[in-house]
């Protein structure tokens, strides 16, 4: 879901009248100032960083790259502001104890109650050093921070004393990680140019934090556990009193000790590592320690981990492990795997099959048991690191799940609905097992704008993926009745143009009883009829443009499937959908939208059909978006002030107007915001954090894993790939965005629009919110890829490999199985109608076979397969038709594909 416009308005003004004018800052300059910043701060300089730190508590008040001064990793334009109690700062430090025995816990934070801290005298490395007492409220241990450099590398450390006769437990203890994530009137440029972004390996002594500037160039900001610092778990500092919003995901600490949280605010939630706490003795001590190291750039995050004596992982191809499609996993440490443990027991297993040229430990990982799985390794040196897995069903089990959910349990069949929006498939409440008919927000229940039309939009993509002949009809009537007509005009002065929403709010002018009186109508978003009619917002145009384009591609490519209209029907609505966008909307349009890559697949389609007029018109409106879009620093503008759906569009059409530079800035970006880490959750997920705020049932600003983000920004990642197949970072991270699609769907078929991050839920969102726009991006994007890599060697991702004799067989897995990507050759096949079984690859010859499906499987009378442009590949005894297809009859049940002379 989007921003409404009077809230970006109002972002906007305080924007331009900078911080001061903001009333909750306006409030805090009334509070006293505690964090004396008069005092001034000490200045130092190491091999890669600049830093300063705060003579009054030694807290962090500027962390520079030594070649790059006017960028700060700190929050420095608000530092003034924060000079507050309750703020933190990179440096607090928060611990809950107990005495041993007790069962009650006590708080202490640095940042709670400000009072100058107690210099000491700095020896050897240590390059400033304090007891934290003053600070602390008393607490009953010692606790003593210092700033050290360890081979020009920035280490903080806290020491703690047990100095009492009781032993204490120490049940949690965090170290704030503040970093400039804060872009509150930023406009695109300042935001890339001062901000951040920052994602956990939550892997315990090999997780790490790194943080990436926006724009995605340059070193990367790492943060590793040095000494007893292993990362445990991730918690929102919610208590920080710097307002969140859709320009501040809101600040996360490091925890090493998660056991007292687990017992309170977290209990009954299984976290992603068991909980621990520490007991000191009388007299006991112990040090912990984080150290800040710089990665030369993204892609060589992995690299400097290894070079800093870190245990690495990397999961070929990810973490989301379909039971039908076996994972690799390989491992690099300088010590010895000692064991590795299951949890759940039995729900992987776990194989070796032996060591790299490289000395990569390998291993095979076997999805047995759906759901969250975790691997824990112990080296020999009693390190542990613990990898994050979760066990799906197969990529065509799932899809098929999806649609008979999507059309039985969500389908909405209630001829009275006074506002039209029967036959549907309508927003769902998995909690209450009900349809969401009415809701404060009009777009949940109205059939349009993101958390509307999700639903109905996943079901429609579900048939470019696996048609079923069931849901069809009934998706036929939707379109038929509700959408083309209702959703969208089909005739009048707005032909074509789309509304936000078909469900809005005046009670005064429906019958009694419509509206219940247990929901808060007095919201922003409770539209009038007036308002839920406008066609003004283009967001809502892809999603229609979508539903057309694949009811053209059924009645194309399949003699029965859909019969109702001609293709061209189906093609040219698509086709005016997009124009109706620009013209109608011209606002919005101006950004890239979500989904914006249906109008170039239109537009490939109108060339391929020989409709050349309508493919001149549509290009023309799309290419005096992209020359905007090529004036612009970072043309990644939407609704909000930030956002990350609009590279996906921005990519597509740059790269197609041949706007290379812009194509690569918009990559760098998709980059700093699209992790590789080994947890399933995170590797792959497109930062996005407010819209459970828009679509959720549990709504509040907080990082959602595998939003529809995911799945979008996988396109251009992927497509990146396939015009770099040396580049295994993008096929990482691709593939694992493009399966975040699947990753929360539930086994009966219900998908939400995101799953939960904070560790004190843990679990899918409870409505399906704006799934429908990833699950797009998996229905046009997903693929096999088959790559030999140069050190693991043959690896197929969505595929199962063998290899015999030199030569290599992959059976395809995903749930469309029409679409397969041979790297070392470039060789990209798809298929429209049919489906591939096999692909087989004789590295000698460069002959490629590919094994097909009966047509009775798939619905088609014949296959029809393309072939990508670069590989010089054709099938033999085949020509293509005027379309571009080779079309292989169905009784024909393999094909040769061999390099043209």
């Amino acid at each position: 879901m989007k921003f409404p416009l009077a809230l970006l308005l109002l972002q906007i003004v305080f924007c331009n009248e900078g911080f001061a004018q903001n009333p909750f800052w306006e409030k805090i300059k009334n509070q006293p100032i505690t964090l004396d910043l008069e005092s001034g701060m000490e200045n130092y300089t190491l091999e890669k960083l600049k830093f300063s730190i705060l003579k009054s508590s030694q807290t962090l008040s500027a962390l520079k790259l030594k070649d790059d001064t006017a960028f700060d990793y700190t929050p420095d334009e608000l530092l003034g502001y924060r000079a507050r109690d309750n703020f933190y700062h990179l440096g607090d430090i928060n611990l809950t104890i107990r005495p041993q025995g007790d069962s009650s816990w006590s708080r202490f934070s640095s940042a709670q109650t400000r009072r100058n801290i107690k210099p000491l005298m700095t020896t050897g490395n240590i390059l400033a050093v304090a007891d934290m007492a003053p600070t602390l409220n008393d607490i009953p241990l010692q606790v003593i921070r210092s700033w050290e450099q360890d081979n020009g590398d920035l280490v903080l450390r806290f020491t703690i004393t047990n100095i009492t006769r009781k032993a204490y437990e120490i049940g949690a203890l965090g170290i704030p990680m503040i970093f400039n994530n804060n872009m509150d009137w930023k406009s695109l440029d300042s935001a890339h140019a001062d901000n951040v972004f920052f994602d956990p390996y939550i892997g315990k002594d090999a997780g790490y934090l790194q943080v990436n500037r926006l724009h995605g160039n340059g070193p990367s900001l790492l943060v590793l556990p040095q000494e007893n610092a292993g990362f445990e778990a991730y918690r929102p500092l919610n208590d920080d009193p710097t307002p969140r919003s859709i320009t501040f995901e809101g600040f996360h600490e490091w925890l090493i000790h998660s056991k007292a949280l687990t017992q309170t605010a977290w209990k009954g939630v299984k976290q992603w590592n068991d909980p621990t706490s520490e007991v000191l003795d009388p007299g006991e001590t112990k040090s912990y320690a984080l150290k800040l190291v710089l990665a030369p750039s993204i892609r060589e995050i992995e690299k400097e981990l290894l070079t800093q004596g870190q245990p690495v992982a990397i999961g070929a191809p990810g973490y989301l492990i379909p039971q039908d499609n076996p994972a690799k996993l390989f491992i690099k440490y300088t010590q010895k795997v000692k064991r590795i443990d299951v949890y759940p027991t039995g729900s992987v297993s776990v194989k070796q099959l032996g060591s790299t040229s490289g000395k990569w430990l390998s291993y095979k990982v076997t999805g047995n048991k759906w759901g969250r799985s975790r691997l824990t390794i112990t080296y020999e040196d009693e390190r542990t690191q613990s990898i994050h897995y979760k066990v799906i069903k197969s990529e065509q089990r799932i899809v098929g799940d999806l649609g008979h959910f999507l059309t039985n349990e969500q389908w909405y069949d209630n001829p009275n609905d006074v506002f039209g929006r029967s036959p549907s498939v309508i927003t769902y409440d998995y909690e209450t097992k009900s349809h969401v008919t009415e809701h404060q927000n009009a777009w949940f229940a109205g059939l349009s704008d993101e958390a509307g039309a999700a639903s109905w939009l996943a079901a429609i993509m579900k048939q470019l993926v696996q048609p079923d002949p069931q849901e069809i009809n009934k998706l036929k009537e939707f379109a038929a009745q509700t959408m083309f007509g209702r959703i969208q005009h089909k005739e009048g002065r707005d032909k074509f143009g789309v509304v936000k929403s078909l469900f809005y709010y005046e009670p005064d002018s429906l019958p009694t009883g419509t509206y219940s009186d247990s929901i808060n109508y007095e919201t922003w978003g409770a539209w009038s009829k007036k308002e839920a009619s406008d066609v003004g917002r283009s967001y809502n145009y892809p999603h229609v443009a979508a539903a057309h384009w694949v009811l053209y591609r059924l009645a194309r490519n399949y003699s029965q499937l859909v019969t109702e209209e001609t293709w061209q029907t189906y093609l040219e609505r698509a086709f005016q959908t997009g124009v109706a966008m620009v013209e109608k909307a011209p606002h919005y349009a101006q950004f890239g939208q979500m989904e914006g890559s249906i109008f170039l697949f239109i537009l490939m389609d109108l060339k391929k059909e020989g409709l050349l007029d309508q493919a001149s018109k549509l290009e023309g409106l799309m290419k005096e978006r992209a020359l905007h879009w090529k004036t612009l620093n970072y043309p990644f503008g939407s609704e909000m002030p930030w956002d990350s759906t609009g590279q996906e569009e921005v990519y597509l059409w740059s790269r197609y107007f041949g706007f290379d530079q812009k194509a690569a800035v918009t990559l760098n970006a998709i980059l700093a915001y699209v992790p590789a880490i080994p947890h399933w959750g995170y590797n792959g997920s497109a930062r996005r954090y407010w819209d459970f705020v828009y679509g959720g049932k549990l709504a509040r600003i907080e990082r959602q894993l595998h939003h529809y983000g995911s799945a979008l920004n996988a396109i251009p990642l992927l497509t990146a790939y396939r015009d770099n197949p040396a580049d295994f970072y993008l096929l990482r991270v691709g593939h694992a965005g493009m399966m975040g699609a699947l990753a929360n769907v539930t086994q009966d078929g219900f998908a939400p629009g995101a799953f939960h991050s904070y560790p004190s839920t843990l679990a899918n969102d409870g409505i399906t919110g704006d799934y429908g726009s990833g699950f797009y991006g998996y229905a046009v994007n997903s693929g096999t890829y088959i790559i030999k890599h140069p050190e693991f060697g043959w690896l197929a991702f969505s595929g199962n490999l063998s290899e015999t004799g030199g030569k290599i067989r992959v059976d395809i897995t995903t749930a469309s199985r029409a679409r397969v990507f041979l790297a070392e050759q470039q060789l990209w096949v798809t298929l429209d109608a049919g489906q591939l079984k096999s692909l087989e690859y004789d590295p000698e010859t460069t002959k490629v076979r590919l094994t097909l499906s009966a047509s009775k499987e798939s619905y088609a009378e014949n296959t029809l397969l393309k072939i990508g442009q670069n590989s010089g590949y054709k099938v033999k005894g085949y020509k293509k038709n005027a379309q571009g297809y080779f079309v292989i009859p169905s009784e024909v049940k393999s094909v040769l594909l061999v390099k043209s002379n």
